[in-house]
């Protein structure tokens, strides 16, 4: 079973479609057990870093993510999600994030912000993720992104403005900027790489 953490933020619905032409058991939850449990936890996340820390500090997020990194569970975050699983954000004010990731999100330095639309993405070599859609274009919408590559893991960017990091693989850790879930077939390959590494 894949889990999607429901803290409400995020295309839910859209993510649970998504993952469901992947894998035939997706539940979106806040069932700390279930989550724990799952085969693969889905983070996703819409909006400003502060508020998405608060939602999913009040539905115990922080403790059901620590509880599945200390049991070494796969682990996939999406936009906003994917952003809390770092050290921290300077978005409108200083706020930590969860700290699975090493790094701080900042605001890109581009003269249109946010980044809307299709972007493609610079995946190293040997990227699970990647694998078959290394050329492909991705989805997003954000004005903010981490910009140092994560220690001891494989670093994906993107261009806009300037480089920032589009996606993450480390260990059981995977996280995207983009929307896969809103990335047309592209989107589909990637989530369906994911699922069979589970």
């Amino acid at each position: 079973m894949i889990a999607i953490l429901d803290y409400g933020s995020g295309n839910l619905r859209s993510a649970q479609r998504a993952f469901e032409l992947a894998h035939s058991q997706v539940v979106v939850t806040n069932d700390p057990k279930i989550c724990e449990e799952a085969q693969g936890l889905v983070v996703p996340g819409v909006g400003a870093f502060a508020a998405c820390m608060d939602q999913l500090i009040g539905v115990g997020g922080r403790e059901i993510i620590a509880a599945r990194v200390a049991k070494e569970r796969p682990i996939f975050g999406i936009c906003v999600g994917m952003q809390v699983l770092f050290d921290s954000s300077n978005e409108k004010k200083n706020c930590d994030g969860v700290g699975v990731l090493q790094g701080e999100v900042d605001l890109i330095n581009a003269p249109l912000l946010p980044h809307m639309g299709w972007n493609n993405v610079s995946a190293p070599s040997g990227s699970k993720l990647f694998q078959g859609v290394e050329d492909e274009m991705f989805y997003f919408v954000h004005s903010y992104a981490a910009k140092t590559k994560v220690p001891n893991a494989l670093n994906t960017t993107c261009e806009y403005g300037e480089e920032f990091i589009a996606a993450v693989e480390r260990d059981y850790v995977v996280a995207t900027q983009f929307h896969p879930e809103k990335s047309g077939d592209a989107g589909a390959k990637l989530i369906s790489n994911w699922v069979a590494s589970l």
